[in-house]
């Protein structure tokens, strides 16, 4: 199947354009395979609605792709999309700095430089996904609760000069990474979420660690067991009357200590 790219000098966010096309009243139900990426958006957003920086240099981007099966289904793919992601960083900077953190989030020397928002929708009786990946490649925003970084701060200032330097923007970035979500699209649709899984424990961060999860009427603490066969993050709780229950978090906002990132 044919991936096609558009790109926009200036949109309102990737995600929302990638809607617009699946939308049979305005975009004529094109469900994709389609990536759309933007060198800025006025109005992208992150997981829960907040609001995602978009500094010019950096990847904005959103792949559009048909999808059969449940919303379950078409959420692991967001673990998909880390993978592709990791792998296109290990492209410019090896394999040894980055790490995953639950679900979804892609860490490079313990600091945040990615988020990703999967989402999905149906007409009639045909559904579609789609991907929506930020990646800070020239510059990272400041937030108070978690570090972040951005790709050039790991690649060494030679690197970056003389006849073929290893990074000139944005859209060989995403060249690679639309590559390498490809490749684990399929490899999801042909044999399912286990080889998805082993390749996400293989780069987690915190397993084995203490986490604390904050979900919206409660906090639990614990050690990170793993990842279940569905995608849940297993805790051991630690405190409180379910002290010593394993326990399955769907959704949540996961904090590792920083000597686990």
């Amino acid at each position: 199947m044919l991936v096609r790219f558009l790109h926009f000098k200036s949109i309102d966010s990737t995600n929302a354009q990638a809607k617009r096309f699946a939308n049979p009243s305005v975009g004529g139900g094109d469900f994709g395979p389609l990536w759309l990426s933007a060198d800025c958006q006025t109005a992208g957003k992150g997981r829960r609605g907040r609001d995602w920086m978009s500094d010019t240099g950096n990847l904005f981007c959103t792949g559009l792709y048909p999808h059969e099966g449940t919303p379950m289904s078409a959420a692991r793919l967001s673990f998909a999309a880390a993978l592709a992601v990791a792998q296109t960083l290990d492209a410019y900077i090896g394999p040894d700095l980055t790490t995953i953190k639950w679900p979804n989030d892609v860490y490079v020397g313990g600091k945040k430089i990615c988020g990703i928002l999967l989402e999905t929708g149906t007409h009639q009786d045909e559904s579609w996904v789609l991907v929506g990946i930020g990646i800070n490649l020239v510059s990272s925003p400041d937030f108070e609760d978690y570090q972040t970084t951005h790709l050039l701060e790991h690649i060494a200032p030679s690197l970056l000069e003389g006849a073929e330097p290893v990074f000139t923007g944005a859209q060989p970035v995403l060249a690679i990474l639309a590559q390498r979500f490809d490749h684990w699209r399929n490899i999801y649709l042909a044999q399912g979420f286990a080889p998805l899984r082993q390749a996400w424990l293989e780069r987690a961060q915190g397993i084995g660690g203490v986490v604390t999860v904050r979900l919206p009427n409660t906090v639990i603490e614990g050690i990170a067991l793993g990842m279940d066969e569905d995608g849940a993050l297993e805790v051991q709780v630690n405190a409180g009357p379910d002290s010593g229950k394993c326990v399955k978090i769907h959704a949540g906002d996961v904090f590792f200590p920083p000597s686990a990132l």
